[in-house]
């Protein structure tokens, strides 16, 4: 590829639509409602944040978060709730600018840590953030399968 121009930049409400279609290419489901919920909560909140990836224009890639205070006794923590990146544009770092961003806004928020959650067999996504310096941490998740409210 040329030398295409990345940049991160909050996201805008028409951008919204892409980043939906960037998801669902990536996770197989259109989410329209999370994200649109998403970027009305986070434009809404200080604590919060949304930016997308744009490669000569083109929304490339996403990533959102927020600061979560005190929940399970943690202290105040950076969540990344969702990061993606294109598939034609993974190689050209768009995920580490995107983090790095995220990043910044949480030490400039003066949060001493960062989080997210994942799939134990999403070994491109676990590969990624371990990349990027983090590891296990001191929580654990636990699930529960619940029986269906379906009526009869």
């Amino acid at each position: 590829m040329a030398a295409e121009q990345i940049t991160i930049e909050p996201a805008k409400v028409e951008d919204i639509q892409s980043v939906i279609d960037l998801d669902e290419a990536i996770t197989g489901s259109a989410k329209s409602e999370y994200w649109y919920n998403i970027y009305n909560r986070q434009s809404l909140q200080s604590n919060g944040i949304f930016l997308v990836a744009r490669v000569d224009d083109a929304v490339a890639g996403y990533i959102t978060g927020n600061i979560r205070t005190w929940e399970f006794g943690s202290p105040p923590a950076g969540w990344i709730h969702a990061i993606g990146v294109n598939d034609t544009y993974r190689k050209l770092g768009i995920g580490t600018l995107l983090f790095e961003r995220i990043k910044a806004f949480f030490i400039e928020s003066d949060t001493a840590t960062i989080r997210t959650m994942l799939h134990i067999d999403d070994h491109l996504l676990m590969s990624f953030f371990r990349f990027q310096g983090l590891s296990a941490g001191p929580f654990i998740e636990l699930d529960m399968t619940l029986p269906s409210n379906e009526m009869a």
